[in-house]
């Protein structure tokens, strides 16, 4: 049997689901196809910046039952330093925590309701191509392993990280641009409904020693707090680090009031690793596109991919849109050009400051001169969770060259030295 549609999207994630949800309404015939069923679980600290409450909002989907928090307690060189999200023309004033088991399908099901036909259980094979030129895909049904093509003018592809789909297009990671690695648990916790989600900015072992990357506790609100840390590929020993072990030993190191018992989190611990500021292309074809994290939209500040899952999700879905509204496939080819007006700013200034990341002497140096002054520290939140407003935006540009001279004026031998 074939399907024909305006629109065939590749996973139903953050990137998929907005996707089918602004094409939908925009009245495209849509399909989404999603490998797992729902719920499925995804390696995340689960915290939503209140960019990504914002989309959220926009689709409709409501947040109301699950964890919300006020800001940021940062922890560094023995002192604690809380900081509300700031106020903000188009954005909230704060976040929520949500389980991706419990966020994943809610966007999901939402695009289902604007009107985008959703396949769960079926998973995309391969490309399907005529005569040179990509028709859809070959999709598999996960439960009968019955295979059926679907057909489509475009593809959107939001396959996650590592992105088979992607790379059987073309697309490929820039190995220059940094990677990242995460693992998350889940611990219980009387503290599991704080107004605060918590980053360890100077994580070290029970010896004291430095361990490389940050860590989070980002309370759920069910009783459970998530704890995980993330690494960037900028640290000089990133291939060896055991991440397990970095997990297990930043657990037995969380301040005693989160009261946990690190030898019994509630899951075991998962992991995985993640293309981060843009670093995947190309990101479009003659009539395919790339978003969220197969596009390799990931801060590498915070490690956050969600929020720009959903804005490039709504953003190709516009594209597209206007493409067969003008028949005109052309238009797509403006997607790069709009990312980078978007974010290239942004994503240049976290990809300099991975750099200073990897140096663990430097990043303590600079932590503990931001952990002295609240408004430093309120400043760089603005900008690591991109919440700067448009006549702010020449700060940013200050931003990107400040740390490009710290990066520049530290020798890599004293810098890499922990």
């Amino acid at each position: 049997m074939n399907d024909r549609h305006d629109l065939l999207v590749i996973g139903g994630g953050p990137g998929g689901a907005a996707t089918g949800y602004w094409a939908a309404k925009a009245g495209l015939d849509v399909v989404v196809v999603e490998r797992k069923t729902f719920p499925r679980d995804k390696t995340c600290g689960d915290g939503l910046t209140p960019r990504a409450v914002f989309q959220l909002q926009e689709m409709g989907v409501d947040l109301g039952k699950y964890h919300r928090y006020n800001g940021l307690r940062a922890i560094a060189h023995g002192r604690a330093l809380e900081m509300s999200w700031p106020e903000h023309p188009i954005y909230p004033n704060y976040g929520y925590v949500v389980k991706r088991c419990d966020l994943d399908p809610l966007v999901a099901y939402n695009a289902a309701e604007a009107g985008a036909t959703l396949h769960t259980g079926t998973e995309a094979m391969r490309p399907l191509f005529d005569a040179g030129h990509l028709v859809g895909a070959v999709v598999r049904d996960t439960e009968t392993d019955v295979e059926r093509e679907i057909r489509a003018r475009y593809v959107v592809v939001a396959d996650g990280a590592n992105s088979r789909f992607g790379r059987a297009l073309g697309s490929s990671r820039d190995r220059s641009y940094p990677q990242g690695m995460a693992i998350r648990t889940y611990f219980e916790s009387p503290l599991h409904a704080e107004p605060w989600i918590e980053s360890a900015l100077d994580v070290r072992d029970r010896n004291g020693n430095s361990m490389p990357g940050y860590g989070w506790i980002f309370p759920v609100g069910d009783g459970t707090i998530n704890v995980g840390i993330g690494l960037l590929s900028t640290f000089r020993d990133y291939k060896s680090v055991n991440t397990s072990h970095v997990i297990n030993e930043f657990a037995r190191t969380l301040p005693s009031y989160w009261e946990i018992d690190p030898d019994n989190p509630t899951q075991a611990p998962t992991g995985g690793r993640l293309p981060m500021a843009g670093s995947v292309g190309p990101k479009a074809g003659p009539n395919w596109l790339l978003v969220g994290d197969a596009a390799g939209s990931i801060n590498p500040f915070n490690g956050e991919g969600i929020d720009y899952a959903y804005e490039s999700g709504r953003l190709v879905s516009s594209l597209i849109a206007e493409a067969i509204e003008t028949d005109d496939p052309r238009v797509i080819a403006r997607y790069e050009n709009v990312l980078d007006e978007e974010f290239e700013l942004y994503f240049k200034t976290a990809r300099l400051f991975a750099k200073v990341i990897g140096k663990p002497a430097l990043l303590r140096q600079l932590t503990r001169v931001g952990m002295r002054s609240r408004t430093l520290m309120e400043w760089a939140l603005r900008i690591m969770a991109n919440l700067m407003r448009e006549d702010e935006r020449h700060s940013a540009e200050l931003a990107y060259k400040a740390i490009e001279q710290v990066v520049r004026l530290v020798p890599e031998s004293v810098a890499a030295t922990r």
